[in-house]
């Protein structure tokens, strides 16, 4: 197992503000990174507490000192609805970029608009997401319940790594896998034959912040 370390992101707040907040009380602040319209009729969006009325933008490039090592990539053949939801979690887990891998299109409801904080990055094919991934030196960690896939819970996770996910249903495609360096699956215990690819997803990229990041 690595040695974990220290993220700024592991800042714990208990949000406060739900279903967001109203209109700034009192004085504005002058600080650049706030949005006057927010300021003036208050933040419903999606994001936590620490970000309320702050500008998108300021948003991302605070995002951006903060993500960790590691990518997500998801194979997009059978436009599937899960992939949303997956970017909605490795947002919540400060993933460094999605990449979506064969079609372009995918839907977004899942999301619920943290691909406008999340950076998502497109490849025609495995192939192509390979040749990217050899080029910024990242290995390339496939998950799913296949025959020589390793338990997760027992894997040594990269710090800088590629989390590679299937599509719902029919998982990896033997392209993937031939092309991955390793393979890891989630350990189960009852009678379905696999998890929901979305929820998989989460439980491996949070395998990956136990193992790399400090809660001391």
């Amino acid at each position: 197992m690595t040695e974990a370390q220290p993220g700024p992101q592991l800042e714990q707040s208990h949000e406060l503000s739900t279903h967001g907040v109203g209109p700034w009380p009192g004085e504005w602040p002058t600080e650049p990174w706030y949005d006057a319209e927010l300021l003036k009729h208050g933040d419903t969006r999606n994001v936590i507490d620490r970000y309320r009325y702050w500008l998108m933008e300021a948003i991302v490039a605070d995002l951006d000192e903060r993500r960790n090592p590691f990518h997500v990539a998801i194979e997009n053949w059978q436009h599937d609805m899960n992939i949303g939801s997956i970017v909605r979690s490795a947002n919540a887990f400060a993933a460094e970029t999605v990449h979506i891998v064969g079609r372009r299109r995918w839907n977004k409801r899942g999301a619920m608009v943290t691909d406008r904080y999340q950076h998502v990055q497109h490849h025609e094919d495995v192939a192509a997401l390979v040749t990217w991934a050899r080029a910024a030196g990242l290995p390339i960690i496939a998950v799913d319940n296949v025959p020589g896939s390793v338990l997760i819970e027992t894997f040594e996770l990269p710090r800088a790594c590629v989390l590679l996910f299937g599509q719902e249903g029919p998982g990896l495609s033997e392209e993937a896998i031939a092309a991955a360096d390793a393979v890891v699956e989630i350990s189960q215990f009852g009678s379905t034959r696999s998890i929901n690819a979305s929820a998989a997803a989460a439980v491996a990229m949070h395998c990956w912040i136990v193992q790399h990041i400090s809660f001391d």
